[in-house]
């Protein structure tokens, strides 16, 4: 009897982990995952080939990053629209393939370019070559739009249709599909690194180029397995289309037509007929003016949502240098900080990440899912108090009597060529004045090397934008969850869209931000900046919380519809 009990419970434990291993939840995971780690690995070895293209300058990376963040901000409710109006497998299907042929292209041109990069620059002075770099830069860019339709329809409409009416199994999802992300976010980074370490550009752009090529073809099985097992996938709703189709199909009702035979003979027209006659084609500037339709209704739907302070306070949070971009590292390399304890603190960061996964499914289960982004947004806040107060703090280097705009006017007259009808002064050949030069800078490097500067500032800096990162991502698929669940189903797409121009716009704002103000010595003004938007973005949260619950805001305890899930999934359990 015992036996046979140990041999029927472990055939129960192998036959529900391939029911999981095989479910719709777990494919979509799976599928996400392979998504994921081609868009990072991608998005960091692009920078780094167009920095190694042109000649160790940023000139083509700031370009790109430019040309990215202003489509999608122009483009982000044209391709939400698109993902609304037509059927979710056709949606997910060509976005995805859109995505991964552009990229396998962009490495095909890049690797081109790599080998042949000399023959390409003596061709037709030049333009050849420079015809290459707008081709890359493109293709890249259709293929950052793909992915953002990717990351809409999979991300804001396939997961809520795959986990039902259930709240509880919605919100584990968003957890489960952030925690893939910060993982992604840290090891595709490192594996590709490797590569193109141990290796060379060209090896870099053909792995990531064979990578997209089988991650498409699993891809797109692993979608279209996902549509088979889930039949709601295929009822898409169109409200606004069902209720034209309906008004049309009510309008003869009103009255009673003659039948056709008795208006000819009686000489009269039909209206009825009239009416039915197929309508006129759009003109050519109606369709040219679509877009720009699709634009505004995108933003005035967006502002008319019940989440729109919500989702506006999302946005505020993407206008902060507190994070581990660029900028954050430049300045820590300035601050004396080092490549690896950069990946150290980039791992820390991953993991409070992970930690504000758990930490928003355990606060939307007790205190339900408005209150979880408070919560959020008060953890958050409180962590980033560090970050101000290392601004004040020993080796800050805080000083507003430098102009931002020195060093960019003092690094433009070091590098103003001399006019052909200047002459030279003779004493500049003289080995006198290089050699006192030489000894100045050995000297400068010697202080700068013996000067023991205090750690404290940074590390308060980093210790705050580490421990913050739990509230963040707490709040963001707080926000989410908001969308997925109050958002009308044939409005996803378009809102989504719309939510995402508005967090490239405030990103790109902190991009402008610190073009005016460059130099170490504003970065302390800037974290100030940053954290007044934060506490702005949280200020519209709470108003809208506020709205939400009235005089239950501060009242713990979960929403109605949450203990509605946890019952029926107890249920069904049973």
């Amino acid at each position: 009897m015992t036996k046979a009990r140990d041999q029927s419970g472990q055939e129960g434990c192998c036959g529900s982990l391939g029911n999981y291993l095989t479910s719709a939840k777990f494919l979509l995971y799976l599928g996400h995952a392979l998504s994921t780690w081609g868009d990072r690995m991608w998005h960091f070895a692009v920078s780094v080939f167009l920095v190694e293209l042109y000649g160790n300058s940023l000139l083509l990376t700031a370009v790109y990053g430019l040309v990215v963040a202003g489509s999608v901000l122009v483009m982000g409710a044209i391709i939400g629209d698109w993902v609304d109006k037509n059927a979710r497998l056709k949606v997910a299907q060509t976005s995805l393939v859109v995505q991964n042929v552009s990229v396998i292209l962009c490495g095909i041109i890049l690797m081109m370019v790599f080998l042949h990069k000399h023959e390409l620059l003596t061709m037709y002075h030049g333009w050849v070559l420079t015809a290459c770099y707008i081709m890359i830069i493109t293709i890249a860019n259709i293929a950052n739009l793909a992915s953002t339709a990717t990351a809409i329809t999979i991300q804001r409409d396939w997961i809520v249709v795959v986990a039902g009416e259930n709240r509880s199994r919605l919100a584990d999802m968003n957890a489960t599909i952030r925690r893939i992300d910060q993982l992604t976010n840290i090891l595709a980074p490192m594996a590709v690194g490797q590569i193109m370490t141990f290796g060379s550009p060209v090896i870099g752009c053909g792995f990531i180029s064979g990578w997209n090529l089988v991650s498409m073809c699993v891809e797109y099985f692993l979608l279209w397995k996902v549509y088979q097992k889930t039949p709601a996938l295929a009822v898409k709703a169109v409200l606004k289309v069902e209720e034209a189709e309906m008004k049309q199909l009510n309008a003869p009702k009103d009255t009673e037509p003659k039948s056709l035979e008795q208006s000819h003979l009686m000489g009269e027209k039909d209206s009825n007929i009239r009416e039915l006659e197929p309508e006129q084609e759009p003109t050519c500037a109606s369709q040219m003016a679509e877009p720009f339709r699709t634009f505004r209704d995108g933003w005035v739907s967006y502002y008319n949502q019940p989440v729109f302070l919500a989702g506006m306070g999302l946005a505020f949070l993407y206008m902060t240098v507190l994070g581990f971009d660029c900028i954050t590292t430049g300045y820590a390399y300035t601050q004396g900080l080092s490549g690896s304890v950069l990946s150290v603190l980039m791992g820390a960061s991953a993991i409070t990440g992970i930690m504000g996964t758990v930490a928003f499914t355990w606060l939307r289960r007790k205190c339900g899912l408005v209150r979880t982004g408070l919560f959020s947004g008060l953890a958050q806040l409180s962590c980033l108090i560090l970050c101000v107060i290392s601004v004040f703090m020993p080796g800050s280097p805080l000083d507003l009597s430098v102009s931002p705009f020195e060093d960019i006017r003092s690094r433009f007259m070091q590098a103003e060529p001399v006019p052909a009808t200047t002459k030279i002064p003779e004493t500049s050949f003289t080995t006198e004045t290089p050699m006192s030069n030489m000894s100045n800078i050995v000297n400068t490097v010697h202080e700068i090397s013996t000067k023991s500067e205090p750690m404290i500032s940074v590390s308060l800096l980093f210790a705050g934008v580490i421990a913050a990162r739990i509230g963040l991502w707490s709040f963001d698929l707080t926000v989410t969850q908001l969308l997925q669940e109050n958002v009308v189903e044939s409005e996803r797409g378009i809102i989504n869209g719309v939510q995402n121009s508005m967090n490239y716009l405030l990103d790109l704002l902190h991009f402008i931000m610190v073009i005016l103000a460059p130099n170490p010595e504003a970065f302390g003004l800037l974290v100030l900046i940053s954290v007044s938007f934060v506490a702005m973005g949280h200020l519209m949260y709470f108003r809208f919380a506020q709205k939400t619950l009235g005089h239950q805001l501060f009242v713990c305890g979960p929403d109605e519809k949450e203990v509605t899930d946890e019952n029926q999934a107890n249920t069904s359990v049973v």
